[in-house]
């Protein structure tokens, strides 16, 4: 049989439970664009899996050999809290300012609003900034060796 699946609204949010046993990956929802899959969210024994679709066999075009640490080093990450939440302070970026960067990584147009002037936020998905990163640590991994060979 299927796993049980249970929504409900809870103090203004919204719950979704979905029970199902044994420790394999079993997908909890699945994403299409135009009849392909673009990504899924996966359980298994132990934790959930947010996943892009990245099959090499989706791909072209595939370079290995651009300067991420220029990049790296324009993203301007800060400190700040929200409005709605003064009392906590967390790191992150303005979203607006990593959209030139990174654009993949923002949502959302700069100082939009709807209708009735109320903003409509940017957003910034701080998963699509990794590959910068990965490759800015082997940037500077290989001039460390560099410079310990001499």
């Amino acid at each position: 049989g299927y796993p049980a699946v249970f929504a409900s609204n809870t103090s203004g949010g919204f719950a979704c439970v979905y029970l199902k046993t044994g420790s394999d990956v079993g997908n909890m929802m699945l994403f299409y664009r135009d009849s392909s899959a673009v990504g899924s969210i996966t359980t298994n024994g132990s934790s959930v899996a947010f996943n892009t679709t990245s099959d090499y066999r989706l791909k072209e075009n595939v370079v290995t050999d651009w300067d991420a640490t220029s990049r790296l080093k324009q993203l301007k990450p800060s400190r700040f809290n929200f409005k709605a939440d003064k009392d906590t302070t967390v790191d992150g970026f303005l979203a607006h300012e990593v959209s030139s960067i990174v654009p993949e990584a923002v949502t959302g147009e700069k100082d939009a609003v709807d209708k009735d002037g109320n903003i409509e936020p940017q957003g910034i998905d701080q998963s699509k900034l990794v590959p910068l990163l990965v490759k800015t640590i082997q940037e500077l991994e290989a001039r460390i060796a560099v410079l310990e060979a001499k």
